[in-house]
């Protein structure tokens, strides 16, 4: 496959996914083989414990298609992600989780609407996410608005890491300087002409979920830090707040000490002082996780490094950049 570009490519992350491989290869295949086109799967294998790179080893001598790119450790969601789009060599790529949550059957509508309306971007948005918890529908709905508040409403709601990206969306992407960019808000913010395609997700068909709530978190911190300094302003009003604060008691012990009330008020000193000690460590806590960006930018780490890749064009190196 290291010849002509293929029409479409599907970068698929993965970790310790050995129990949904077989469907997944089952159901994908068949979505792929239909279009009669040629396409390429490049199944990311983010450092697995488990047999997941012998079982895509195995897969691929019947799947000429499949390409296993397999990091050399466990490098996250997205940096998996961002390897197999920065080696992907479609005119279109999709990228899809492998727990089938997102049906593949999608990728046939995603690629039918970028080519009539000539778009560079197709978000797959869940319609119907009535397979997820509750708690996580609320807070998946939290860090979307959250999101859109932030960033603009470029960013569409409810749609994850399910999308379409031209060859030149993706080329974009390896432009920019940023090593671990989350691409949730950096491919809206790109520009691109985009629409959407809904789909009603799934439940997990296999395995356990990759994303538990400490992971959840994690990149909702990532996407505040790293897209906007809107932290840094709340840091900035807040210390506005603890001297306007200041400036109240300050007026109101003037007043009490003019009337000859003033009494020794241990409690009110106490407050001031635990409030002024807890907006100052607030904002110490802000900043450092800006400082800690900034820390990892300089010491310009790549994001992952690559094994193996049974379908890699010599020039391409070991790591991201």
């Amino acid at each position: 496959m290291v010849g002509s570009a293929p029409a479409l490519s599907v970068v698929v992350p993965m970790f310790n996914e050995e129990s949904v491989l077989p469907l997944l290869v089952t159901r994908l295949r068949g979505v792929l083989d239909a279009l009669g086109e040629p396409y390429e799967v490049v199944a990311v294998d983010d450092g697995s414990t488990d047999r997941t790179a012998v079982a895509l080893h195995a897969t691929r001598r019947q799947w000429p298609q499949l390409r296993v790119l397999r990091l050399r450790r466990n490098s996250g969601h997205q940096a998996a992600l961002l390897a197999g789009l920065m080696r992907a060599r479609g005119a279109y790529v999709v990228s899809i989780d492998a727990d089938l949550q997102d049906p593949p059957e999608t990728i046939v509508d995603m690629l039918r609407l970028a080519r009539s309306d000539g778009l560079d971007i197709v978000y797959g948005v869940r319609a119907d996410r009535s397979a997820d918890t509750p708690f996580k529908r609320w807070t998946a709905g939290v860090y979307y608005r959250l999101m859109r508040r932030l960033v603009g409403k470029d960013v569409p709601a409810h749609a994850g890491d399910f999308r379409l990206l031209s060859q030149a969306a993706v080329q974009a992407l390896r432009e920019l300087p940023e090593r671990t960019p989350v691409l949730r808000l950096v491919v809206p913010w790109l520009g691109f002409p985009s629409g959407e395609v809904a789909f009603q997700r799934e439940e997990r068909a296999a395995g356990r979920t990759k994303y538990p709530l400490s992971r959840m978190v994690g990149l909702a911190a990532d996407s505040v830090t790293s897209f906007s300094a809107a932290p840094l302003r709340v840091a900035t009003w807040l210390g506005l707040a603890g001297v306007a604060v200041c400036v109240v008691l300050v007026v109101i012990a003037m007043i009490a000490y003019l009337r000859g009330g003033t009494v020794t008020g241990w409690p009110s000193l106490y407050l001031a002082v635990l409030f002024l000690g807890a907006v100052q460590l607030l904002c110490l806590g802000l900043l450092g996780e800006y400082v800690a960006r900034i820390y990892t930018a300089v010491q310009a780490r790549p994001a992952y490094y690559v094994a193996d890749d049974t379908d890699a064009p010599v020039e391409l190196t070991d790591s991201l950049r």
